[in-house]
Parts: C-alpha cells; sequence; structure tokens
C-alpha cells in the first residue's frame, strides 16, 4: 500500500503531496523533511532508487529538478511502483509537452486529477496513459 506520495524540488520545497493514511499536521512537516534529507543526499549514479525509511520503504525518481517519492510497505514490489511514477511523469508530459516545477504549481487540479485516476486508496488504480489521458480529455470537457 502506497502510504503517501511527495513531489519536491531540489530545496525540498513540496510541489505535490497526497497522503493516504492519516498522520498530524506536525507528522507531515516531518516526515516531508526527513524525506528530502534521506533522498537528496543519495547518490544518483551508484545507489538504487528504493531506501528504507522508518518501517516502510521509499521508491523515487528524478526528473530534471524534482523528486518524485511514494512511501509504501516493506512487502510491496518497489520496481511496479518505480514504472508507475515514470507512467505519472508521461502522463504529465503527454499534456504539458515536456512538464516542470511551474505546471505542477499553475496547473495542480489537473495534476491531481491525474493522481486521482492513477491511484486509489493508496493502490495502483489504472496502469494505461491512453485511458488515463482519456479520463481527463472527458473531464477537460465536462468544465
Amino acid at each position: 500500500m502506497i502510504r503517501f506520495i511527495l513531489v519536491q524540488n531540489r530545496q525540498g520545497k513540496t510541489r505535490l503531496e497526497k497522503w493516504y493514511t492519516s498522520y498530524s499536521d506536525s507528522e507531515r512537516q516531518s516526515l516531508k523533511s526527513s524525506v528530502h534529507r534521506t533522498v537528496a543526499s543519495r547518490d544518483q549514479k551508484h545507489q538504487s532508487n528504493f531506501c528504507e525509511f522508518h518501517a516502510h520503504r521509499i521508491v523515487y525518481r528524478r526528473y530534471a529538478g524534482l523528486f518524485f517519492c511514494f512511501c509504501i510497505d516493506t512487502n510491496d514490489n518497489e520496481l511496479s511502483l518505480l514504472e508507475a511514477i515514470h507512467l505519472f511523469v508521461e502522463v504529465l508530459d503527454a499534456y504539458h509537452g515536456n512538464v516542470c516545477e511551474l505546471d505542477l504549481v499553475f496547473n495542480f487540479y489537473w495534476v491531481y486529477g491525474v493522481l486521482d485516476e492513477m491511484f486509489l486508496a493508496g493502490e495502483v488504480q489504472e496502469t494505461s496513459r491512453r485511458v488515463v489521458l482519456g479520463r481527463m480529455d472527458e473531464l477537460g470537457a465536462l468544465e
């Protein structure tokens, strides 16, 4: 199960967060800073995209200046979540051309819509880029 999803820039500023388990505000702040310290300090060339984090595991991927981090249970499949992160970025790229930090800031409603189409209650819901983009087009037509 996915515990939470964070997208942070290199300075540690959180650009997207989705929590699937309940934490207090102080715990959330502590987790966000702790995740950033853990992920940003890792060597991209010689270390994997998985790391132990408290009683869970962080699966992350860095795209340009953004870290896409998923906190998962230790018994979940890390590679499938790594592919889910890549799919999420591909969907964002398909809409924005080449997604950047400002796209997440100024189009956050759309980004959260994509996130909700792909992940439901801490589980991967949809794995087809075409289906997700089709649903987002349908939602866009309603506006």
